[in-house]
This record gives C-alpha cells, sequence and structure tokens, in this order.
C-alpha cells in the first residue's frame, strides 16, 4: 500500500534534528510522498528547499491567514510568485482565513483580501490551491464560489459542517481529513468522512500538530497518515487498501505528482 501524507510543516523546528529519520519512517510505514506547506515566506522558502533535497518532498507555498503581515514586505506577490515557480511546488498555500484567534472586523478585512490575492496568484500560476478556514465558514464559502471558477483545491483540516462539505465538493474542491478524526470527541467528522464520496477526501498529518490516536500528545509525524486512513476505512466499512488506493489516487490528480 502507498499514502500520502498531503499536508504537514517539515519546515517546522521541531524536525530540525531528526527530519531524515522521520522521511524514512514515514517510507517504512508506505508514506511515499510528502507535501510540505509553508505559512509565511521564510518557511515557504525553506519548505522548497527541502522538497529540492529530497525526492519525497514536495512543497505548497503561501501566506497563512495568522501571518498578514508578510505582504506588507516590498513586492510582496512577485515573491511569492517567484518561489511557486519552483518545479517541486504544487499548491499555493497555507492559506485562507482564520477568525478563531483573529476577532478584529478590520484585520479580518485585510485576510480576506490577502485570501483573495493568493487565489488570483494560484490562477494565473495554474496551481490548485490549499486553504486553511477557522471559524469563518460563511465568508470563505463566499470567495470560493465567487473566486474558484478555474482552479480547484482542498479545505484542509476541514472543521466545518456536513452541509458546508456538500457546497464544497459541489465546486471540485476536497476536504482533508487529519488525526481529529481518531479522537473520541470527533463529534460531525465521521458523520462526514462516512457521506463523502471517496474522490473528495484527502488524508494529512499537519504534523508536528494534531497527532492521531494512538499518539495524541506526541509530535505528529507522516508515518502517522496511515492511522487516519485507518479510521477513515473503519467508519466506512471499506477495506485499508481500497483508502490507500484512492486516496493516493486524489492526491496524484489534484496536485499532479507522481
Amino acid at each position: 500500500m502507498i499514502f500520502v501524507d498531503t499536508h504537514c510543516h517539515l519546515n517546522d523546528e521541531q524536525f530540525s534534528d531528526d527530519l531524515n529519520e522521520v522521511i524514512e519512517r514515514a517510507k517504512k510505514n508506505g508514506v511515499r510522498r510528502i507535501i510540505n506547506f509553508g505559512a509565511k515566506f521564510s518557511d515557504s522558502k525553506l519548505a522548497v528547499e527541502l522538497a529540492n533535497e529530497n525526492e519525497e518532498l514536495f512543497a505548497g507555498v503561501g501566506i497563512h491567514p495568522e501571518e498578514i503581515d508578510e505582504f506588507k514586505i516590498e513586492n510582496a506577490e512577485e515573491k511569492l510568485i517567484e518561489l511557486a515557480q519552483n518545479k517541486k511546488v504544487v499548491a499555493i498555500g497555507e492559506i485562507g482565513l482564520d477568525y478563531h484567534w483573529e476577532k478584529d472586523i478590520e484585520r479580518q478585512e485585510i485576510q480576506k483580501k490577502i485570501f483573495v490575492r493568493q487565489l488570483d496568484i494560484a490562477c494565473q500560476l495554474n496551481l490548485p490551491v490549499c486553504i486553511h478556514e477557522r471559524d469563518a465558514h460563511g465568508d470563505a464559502l463566499k470567495i470560493l464560489k465567487a473566486e474558484t471558477k478555474n482552479i480547484r483545491g482542498v479545505l484542509h483540516c476541514f472543521s466545518g459542517s456536513l452541509e458546508m462539505a456538500k457546497e464544497i465538493w459541489k465546486m471540485n474542491f476536497l476536504i482533508g481529513i487529519d488525526g481529529p478524526l481518531t479522537f473520541k470527541n470527533s463529534a460531525k467528522l465521521p458523520e462526514i468522512v462516512k457521506a463523502a464520496p471517496l474522490e473528495m477526501i484527502l488524508i494529512e498529518t499537519d504534523a508536528p500538530y494534531l497527532a492521531p490516536t494512538p499518539y495524541r500528545g506526541k509530535r505528529n509525524e507522516p508515518a502517522f497518515v496511515v492511522e487516519v486512513a485507518k479510521k477513515i476505512a473503519e467508519i466506512r466499512g471499506e477495506s485499508l487498501e481500497k483508502i490507500a488506493e484512492i486516496t493516493t489516487r486524489n492526491a496524484e490528480n489534484l496536485y499532479s505528482i507522481r
């Protein structure tokens, strides 16, 4: 079986001492490709460098909604476009909206503007997008419906309702499923996974965050994405082999990786 961890942050300092070992553990667990995302210019640049140094790694570059001040630097869009043109870059991301921590209305408006600007860059470069959305369901849906006619993408670590998921699927966007699916308090997520068309699901770790059961509380890493796949198989009554095959194909089709 082959798995793809479609979202992690191996550029995080938590991996600075043992990145090679982390990648080897992933490979031994069947995780043959890993997409590593940036949240600001410095770690987007590092994600590209790591992808160029490691065959298994690919990169996404973008400015996270919690890092919107990054767009104050001179020629911010040009710098992002330049990074995105590297051959190992497969997406614009992690971009989006986050109102969980940001309650200031003016700052939320800036988030929306920068989100749209990065969606435009993805459209220009014909790249998919990886979207972070937290406590901003209405605004995120409104922007996606207006701005993504010609691009595809995924709502990473999906936290919305089944009704929202159905709207996302109508737009030909996927949802990313992470460690919280394995938690006892996973609430509505199992229902969404059970109802989802399998071709609209990706598996992710968001490493080093959100480690799945039985690793909860520890540093997450790409090898653990298999636990997410196992839980999806359990909920849907499918074989692990089928979940691995289809989610891998979904990743290949969205991100043009082989």
